[in-house]
């Protein structure tokens, strides 16, 4: 498992390190600053005369908005007539902020944002919900919150929903790095370079996934790999458990955490269920 991660982590770092030179200006901030994102509309869209369903599509821990599965999620939508928003949350890569600094809190700040932003937009129609590892807990939680105050998004997709965060912090360990619980120090490094802050250990623990995210009652779809040994499929099967009816688990033979088996599939599971929702 950690083997894979820190090649996942090398190659983030890799495929980034040019793209964060080159940031334009930030249309949206969060909690840490500016937040890099990237609109992919439908081909010869005319933002003027036209209008579209849009998704807002939210990364896991140490990723970026630039790689899988979100890029090819963001151009399959947009062949299915349908808008997104990919972005960096604060702290990681093209964004601005500190990876110690970041918290699950901060980035459902993040997406909040986002969705103000994406509801702003004159042609946009209906917006969506997708989330991969710990974006999928991001999105989950987001869609609890803005359900109770009577802004519920029109679909949610969780990919591999990484709620094992919450586990992993109050044990002490995570992605390698080892720590007391109680009191962790001012920061762990994952992998050897990836700093995980104070406050995100401890306040990971005291987060109400499941109890936020059930304020959605809309349709869910859940996607896991049966070779995920990253995030155990009883996260999603929580989920499942928590959504109820609404909800639809589907487990993806042969494919891990990272979608590096599976992509197609993973991917037009997650465009079938928006396209039958908007």
């Amino acid at each position: 498992m950690i083997t894979a991660m820190k090649k996942f982590i090398t190659t983030i770092v890799i495929a980034v390190m040019g793209i964060t030179m080159t940031a334009r200006g930030y249309e949206v901030k969060g909690p840490q600053g500016g937040l890099a994102m990237e609109i992919t509309l439908p081909d010869k869209f005319n933002k003027e005369t036209d209008t579209c369903p849009m998704v807002i599509l939210m990364h896991g821990i140490f990723s970026s908005k630039d790689i899988v599965p979100i890029p090819a999620i963001a151009r399959g939508l947009a062949k299915e007539g349908i808008a997104s928003i990919s972005f960096d949350f604060g702290g990681h890569w093209s964004s601005e902020g500190e990876m110690q600094y970041m918290t699950v809190g901060k980035e459902i700040e993040d997406a909040l944002t986002m969705w103000d932003y994406a509801r702003s937009l004159p042609y946009i129609t209906q917006i969506g919900l997708l989330g991969h590892s710990q974006g999928g807990v991001v999105a989950s939680m987001t869609a609890g919150i803005l359900s109770a105050r009577g802004e519920s998004p029109a679909g949610l997709v969780l990919i591999a929903p990484g709620s094992v965060i919450q586990d992993a912090c109050r044990n002490g360990h995570f992605f390698g790095a080892e720590f007391n619980p109680s009191d962790p120090p001012e920061y762990v490094k994952c992998f050897g370079m990836m700093k995980l802050g104070r406050e995100y250990i401890l306040e990971t623990q005291t987060l109400d996934i499941y109890g936020t995210s059930c304020a959605f009652s809309g349709p869910v779809r859940i996607i896991h790999g049966s070779k995920d040994k990253i995030v155990p499929v009883s996260c999603s099967e929580k989920y499942a458990e928590t959504y109820g009816e609404s909800s639809e688990l589907i487990i993806v033979e042969g494919e891990n955490h990272l979608i590096s088996r599976r992509l197609r599939k993973v991917r037009d599971l997650s465009i079938d269920f928006f396209t039958e929702v908007f």
